[in-house]
């Protein structure tokens, strides 16, 4: 039985099983555009389509070893982990919605605590307000792991369990959220 040889696709991955980086860049370079306009088409994000790619790249790296270029194409297998990032990205988008709405209803329904001052909390009620806003125009992805981090105390190793993504990726869209957060908030003043 003659077997033919690996695809050039087929290679690269071969190539990046054995930790080429090289092979994984030049297969980035064929598939990343047609990947993010796949994620975009569902996603309407320029960011959470950033994100997918960069994720299925991160698999690449990670999974190369276990292609089977019997099971399908390297084009197929990479619209495959593009198609599960992506349905990954709307589920989350939806239950952050629901968790960033149903705390904004909590918020609102807070009275204010006995014995304090109420200039404080106007100064509180309206700092909590301008946090809001600010985070509501993060990136979904950098609010998800802020909101974690921030509002239910977990660490970035738990926030990368929970969550299903590496340390590094959790450790860069807190960075990339904290970084926006500033600019947003800018040197802020209560009126």
């Amino acid at each position: 039985m003659v077997t033919e040889p690996p695809s050039h696709e087929a290679a690269l991955l071969i190539r990046v099983a054995q930790r080429d980086q090289t092979a994984l860049s030049e297969l980035y370079d064929r598939y990343a555009r047609v990947l993010y306009a796949v994620a975009f088409k569902s996603l309407r994000s320029a960011e959470e389509s950033e994100e997918v790619v960069l994720d299925v790249f991160a698999q690449v790296w990670r999974t190369a070893d276990r292609y089977d270029v019997g099971k399908a194409r390297v084009d197929t297998w990479l619209f495959m982990m593009t198609r599960s990032r992506v349905l990954d990205r709307l589920r989350t988008l939806q239950r952050v919605t629901k968790v960033t709405v149903a705390s904004e209803n909590f918020a609102e329904i807070q009275t204010p605590t006995p014995g304090v001052d109420p200039l404080e909390n106007v100064l509180i009620s309206e700092r909590r307000d301008r946090v809001l806003a600010a985070l509501s125009q993060l990136p979904e992805a950098q609010r998800q792991v802020i909101e974690l981090a921030y509002y239910k105390g977990l660490t970035q190793s738990e926030i990368a369990a929970q969550t299903n993504l590496s340390l590094g990726t959790v450790k860069t869209r807190i960075r990339l959220g904290l970084s926006k957060l500033r600019v947003v908030l800018g040197n802020w003043e209560p009126s």
